[in-house]
């Protein structure tokens, strides 16, 4: 796919930026250990299946629907105390992950397009690790999560007049596509870090391009 016409860059963060799905993962265990380990086990599932999903609704979804079914406990951590053992976890981890490779070049190439960054993770959190990993100023049009949606933060900035389309918006899980869709984006799938179990069938039936890493979209330009 040619980048030439496109305004505008949008990008997820988790499984597309950074290599940090495994890591939210585990911080979602040891935040949740107290429920015990069928309750645990059910909200790793929900939470894979709905990538891109804010920790707050998944928390809210955790003890709502969850924790009343498969777990004992009665009186564990409440859904602040929940969010609060989660960001702590992911602070340990998120500022060593792994960064997707030749953001620098790639910049080079399309510096006449705006660069975002939409993500379900929270937005003073990515703010913080995007400035520890020196990568912060690449993102001129800005970088944003929760508690915004996904949705409510690209219809803002659409709106706002600062993402210009045509664009295109690099994902790694259903919720990525539909919010592109909703919203007029093109989409690629990033595939080598998602934990979206059944990608493949899902970008076949919806003709949804697939490349490993961010960096492949360099092949696409005339260096």
């Amino acid at each position: 796919m040619l980048l030439d016409r496109y305004r505008s860059i949008v990008f997820d963060c988790d499984g597309v930026l950074l290599n940090s799905n495994f890591i939210k993962t585990d911080c979602f265990r040891k935040a949740l250990q107290p429920y015990g380990k069928e309750s645990i086990d059910r909200l790793i599932d929900y939470h894979q299946l709905n990538g891109g999903v804010s920790r707050y609704k998944k928390f809210d979804y955790f003890l709502s629907v969850i924790a009343p079914k498969y777990s004992s406990l009665k009186n564990g951590p409440n859904l602040e105390e929940l969010v609060d053992i989660y960001s702590k976890e992911c602070k340990k981890y998120l500022f060593k992950a792994e960064v997707a490779s030749k953001l620098g070049l790639l910049r080079e190439f399309t510096k006449d397009k705006s660069w975002f960054i939409v993500s379900g993770g929270a937005e003073e959190e990515l703010r913080e690790i995007f400035v520890a990993n020196k990568l912060f100023k690449l993102f001129d049009g800005g970088i944003y999560g929760s508690p915004d949606t996904k949705n409510k933060i690209l219809t803002r900035e659409i709106s706002k007049g600062t993402l210009n389309l045509p664009a295109l918006f690099l994902g790694d899980s259903r919720l990525d596509h539909q919010v592109a869709l909703e919203n007029g984006l093109d989409f690629i799938f990033i595939s080598n870090w998602t934990d979206f179990k059944d990608y493949k069938s899902y970008c076949i039936n919806n003709s949804i391009p697939i490349i490993g890493q961010v960096s492949e979209l360099l092949n696409s330009l005339p260096l």
